[in-house]
């Protein structure tokens, strides 16, 4: 072949070779798009499937429900189902039992189905947000649910890996002087619980509910800012005591600027976890570590000193309550009053008014301020 017709042919593969990547290009972008519809009208279900009957284990994971669906020919792609349930916070709805379902049912159609809460005896209880484990615990008890000490046993020990938070939550071992693992992430909600359910199924109500508040962007809102999510959970418990109210952004700031690397306070000093042994307080050390322990004296020195906010720098070993989403939220994306955004006390009167400071004798002239309020009340 000449030189000449060589060139030629070189010249037409170059101007070939757009065409062929833009053909590649849209037969990338028709597959994802057929992926979609076939993804969406797997979620959205057909009127004509065959009746199945499907037995759902005691003790089922969402994992095996979702196998178990697929093998039965109710759904057909497992890892979407699984997904979807995560979406929409379903994994406590999902029970044992055998239903009656149909080929190619919608997801929410079976969801519905699986969440037998209507045709069985159940409990409601309402966990105030704020509610420390042990609180929950008595309360399952006392509804005669389950015994205290087996909820918090399988809250702090059960395998409860099927849910995105938990990997981020660490073990005993790695989180020396935490009193217990599950403190924080016991989700204060409203539930519908089974009466003749098991602890297990109990526990992962709350967690499920949890594991659906924390999304994608709080995750990477925390990475952004070097935050882990057992420190943002900690501080929100402090905030949730503190404030629970229209000052959550304001308290978490001040928290916060505590925090912050070089602050010149260090310290949280927040009396809802601390030395204080007085009833009035609502401390976390007086009011559930002791009588856990049998007593003040009976705590064990390394959770003392863990827990002591006048003592320990930065954060304690875990969290004191189970905080709410708003709490959670403003620890995480404080939006403070102008004022506040650069201080670093804060005192409150029992009419329930919070003084902000900058510095100590700002805060001591506060005090004496509240401390008048207090008195003329």
């Amino acid at each position: 072949m000449s030189k000449r017709n060589t060139g030629a042919a070189h010249a037409a593969n170059k101007r070939l070779w757009p065409k062929v990547l833009l053909v590649l290009l849209l037969v990338i972008i028709l597959a994802a798009a057929a992926a979609a519809l076939t993804v969406k009208g797997e979620i959205e279900g057909r009127e004509d499937g065959a009746d199945v009957t499907v037995t759902i284990q005691k003790g089922s994971s969402v994992s095996a429900i979702a196998d178990a669906l697929g093998q039965a020919g109710v759904i057909r792609f497992p890892l979407v189902f699984r997904w979807y349930v995560k979406e929409q916070g379903a994994a406590a709805q999902l029970q044992y039992g055998t239903f009656e379902l149909k080929e190619g049912q919608s997801y929410a159609a079976v969801v519905e189905t699986l969440s037998v809460y209507a045709a069985a005896e159940s409990t409601r209880l309402t966990f105030p947000e704020g509610s420390t484990a042990i609180a929950i615990a008595q309360k399952m008890e006392a509804a005669g649910l389950c015994p205290a000490e087996e909820f918090l046993e399988e809250a702090n020990h059960g395998d409860f890996s099927e849910y995105t938070f938990w990997q981020y939550v660490p073990e005993d071992a790695d989180a020396p002087g935490r009193f217990m693992k599950c403190e924080g992430y016991l989700f204060p909600d409203t539930y519908e619980f089974l009466n003749d359910g098991t602890v297990h199924d109990y526990v992962a109500t709350f967690y499920a509910r949890f594991d659906s508040m924390i999304t994608e962007e709080m995750y990477q809102a925390m990475e952004e800012q070097g935050m882990t999510l057992p420190e943002l959970i900690t501080l929100a418990s402090f905030v949730q005591e503190e404030a629970g109210n229209d000052q959550d952004s304001n308290v978490a700031q001040v928290f916060r600027n505590r925090l912050a690397e070089d602050s010149p306070h260090p310290l949280l000093q927040s009396n809802a976890s601390s030395y204080i042994q007085n009833d009035e307080d609502n401390n976390y050390l007086w009011n559930w570590v002791a009588p856990y322990f049998g007593g003040w004296e009976n705590i064990p020195a390394e959770i003392l000193a863990a827990y002591d906010t006048y003592s320990c720098v930065g954060l304690p070993a875990g969290p004191i309550s189970n905080p709410g989403l708003d709490a959670i939220k403003a620890s995480l994306w404080p939006d403070p009053d102008p004022e506040v955004e650069d201080c670093y006390f804060f005192v409150t009167d029992l009419t329930g008014h919070y003084y902000y400071a900058r510095t100590l004798s700002e805060h001591n002239a506060n005090c004496q301020t509240a401390w008048a309020v207090n008195k003329a009340l």
